[in-house]
C-alpha cells in the first residue's frame, strides 16, 4: 500500500511539473478570492472532490461565483483580489 502511495505521488508530481495535472478553481465573492485545490490526476478525480470544496468554503459563508476545473500550475493556492 506504501509504494502505491509513493508511485501515485510521484505521477501527480510529475505531471504538475508538466503542466499535466488537474486542478480545481474556485471563484468567490465576500471574499473576493480564487482558490486552487489539487492537484489531481484526472478531471474525473477532482470533480468527485470538488462537492467537498464547495462544503467546505460555503461553511466559511463564501459565495462562489465561478468553478472550473483544469490544467494548470498555480504559483498561489488562495489569491486575494485587491
Amino acid at each position: 500500500m506504501i509504494f502505491l502511495e509513493k508511485t501515485e505521488e510521484t505521477f501527480i508530481s510529475t505531471l504538475q511539473q508538466l503542466g499535466q495535472a488537474w486542478w480545481i478553481e474556485l471563484i468567490t465573492d465576500n471574499p473576493w478570492c480564487t482558490y486552487y485545490f489539487g492537484p489531481f490526476v484526472s478531471s474525473h478525480e477532482a470533480h468527485f472532490n470538488l462537492a467537498g470544496y464547495i462544503e467546505d468554503l460555503e461553511q466559511e459563508k463564501a459565495q462562489i461565483t465561478a468553478i472550473s476545473i483544469l490544467r494548470c500550475q498555480p504559483k498561489q493556492l488562495t489569491m486575494f483580489k485587491d
